[in-house]
């Protein structure tokens, strides 16, 4: 793929929200995205009740952006409709006919995370009816999440917008900027001991905004 400048319009989402503390680091630093994680079992999912109360903490200049792996279609709506997200994040195994379905149930734009294995996933994915993709590094047993990176020079052309995610944090973003995403997310690079670090999202942050 051929490279790019640093874009200061590069937008970054931080993901996994699961404490107050969290919010009000996101809400210092103001990235573009907070992500909720739904997915059952995974480490830093949030019950709906948190989401909402941790939702109403955050300042309005953030959207909230709902991760999913596999999960019924109902629950998604349901937190859709509860203006508790403002983008869903479908990181399973989710096919094109799952989303026309889903998309029959609400407007709310929708990322499909890819893991990348050797190029060609990213430009199936390319043709689902979604808004945004989500690249990521692929791990037979952990679906995203896991700290690790992928080698980006397999990012074909695109004709959506991604995010390009999977080990990103202070020591790489910078060159994570240059492969022309639409957004950087960042979730276990922005964390010290399993716990989001106020100090490393205020300069993911101000690292994507030139500063």
């Amino acid at each position: 793929m051929i490279f790019s400048g640093v874009d200061v319009m590069t937008k970054i989402k931080i993901c996994g929200m699961m404490r107050p503390e969290d919010i009000s680091a996101v809400n210092e630093a103001e990235p573009d995205y907070a992500g909720f994680i739904f997915a059952p079992g995974r480490r830093r999912t949030v019950s709906h009740r948190s989401a909402a109360e941790m939702r109403s903490l955050l300042s309005g200049k953030i959207k909230a952006v709902g991760v999913f792996l596999d999960n019924d279609i109902n629950e998604i709506v349901s937190l859709c409709d509860a203006g508790t997200i403002d983008l869903i994040q479908l990181h399973g195994n989710e096919n094109e006919e799952y989303i026309r379905r889903l998309r029959s149930f609400t407007d709310k734009p929708i990322i499909k995370a890819v893991s990348v294995r050797t190029g060609n996933e990213p430009l199936i994915a390319d043709m689902l009816p979604v808004d945004y993709l989500l690249l990521d590094t692929y791990h037979a047993a952990n679906p995203g999440g896991t700290g690790e990176g992928f080698d980006w020079g397999l990012i074909p052309e695109l004709s959506k917008p991604f995010f390009l995610a999977g080990g990103i944090g202070t020591d790489n973003i910078r060159s994570a900027l240059r492969w022309g995403a639409y957004g950087i997310d960042v979730s276990s690079g922005a964390e010290t001991g399993g716990v989001k670090d106020r100090r490393k999202i205020l300069e993911l942050v101000k690292i994507v905004r030139g500063e």
